[in-house]
């Protein structure tokens, strides 16, 4: 008996041994085509180089607070599963969660298409009109997309730039996706540099979203479908979380930044 116990024994090991190979060997799920596991981002590419004066003022006031996010189908919530998962959506809820006891309203004008010429004609009724404290103006993808032009495309920024330093606002530039329709095309680079030129020349801040995206895909490994809609071109669920999240800790770190810190992170760039 005690032999027959013993033969038993001998496959029911190989069997284990079997599924502890197996389970070392399956792709954890950032390696799927499923969801990432964590929302990641180095600290150096999402931190603001300016603080949020104007965020920072309403906040000591203890006045609501209103932020416009405009922009192009990103900012409109192509490629979510619902309104309620576009980024402007998302931001919201983490801003809500960092300041519970504030009034913080997000307003996502988004339109699906649009250039930044397209942004500038509704900056009036679109953005102005709502005596925003913050504006998110993504922008960028659609002229690379078109193959146009990018001569006029610093000229154009700085224009809406003016607009929106006129009425005190402050304001966050948001560059392309990193998606392979994207970075397929040789222009892709160029644009990406000209937001951030013309943020540093406009005094505000810029949310590298290209290259944070980026870090997703050529470092963390994670695949484009992981965080992409099957288009290859816009965010999905997860993608849009993420990015509100890393943005809601760069502006609650950067409206809440002590003033000799933000004087001195000012004055260095």
């Amino acid at each position: 008996m005690r032999a027959l116990l013993t033969d038993f024994r001998l496959p029911t090991a190989l069997i284990l041994a079997m599924i502890a190979v197996m389970a070392a060997t399956v792709p954890t799920r950032a390696q799927n085509s499923e969801q990432p596991v964590a929302c990641i981002a180095p600290a150096d590419l999402t931190h603001f180089a300016f603080p949020l004066s104007r965020m920072a003022k309403q906040l000591a006031s203890g006045k609501p607070i209103t932020i416009i996010a405009i922009g192009s189908s990103s900012t409109a919530g192509a490629g979510a599963s619902s309104p309620a998962a576009s980024y402007p959506s998302r931001l919201a809820v983490e801003l809500k969660r960092r300041f519970p006891n504030r009034e913080i309203a997000v307003l996502n004008r988004g339109v699906n298409g649009e250039e930044a010429r397209d942004m500038l004609t509704r900056f009036e009724t679109g953005v102005i009109a709502d005596k925003p404290d913050l504006v998110l103006w993504q922008l960028g993808t659609n002229s690379v997309l078109r193959d146009r032009p990018l001569t006029d495309a610093n000229q154009l920024i700085q224009e809406g730039l003016r607009k929106l330093k006129a009425i005190g606002a402050d304001v966050v530039l948001i560059d392309s996706q990193y998606a392979p329709k994207v970075i397929a095309k040789h222009d892709v680079a160029t644009m990406v540099g000209i937001i951030a030129t013309a943020a540093k020349q406009g005094h505000v801040n810029l949310f590298d979203r290209y290259a944070v995206m980026r870090h997703w895909r050529e470092v963390k490994g994670i695949p484009f479908n992981a965080f992409l809609s099957a288009d290859e071109l816009h965010m999905n669920d997860w993608s849009y979380g993420c990015i509100a999240k890393l943005l809601a800790a760069a502006i609650a770190e950067a409206m809440t930044r002590p003033a000799m810190t933000a004087t001195k992170s000012s004055s260095a760039h």
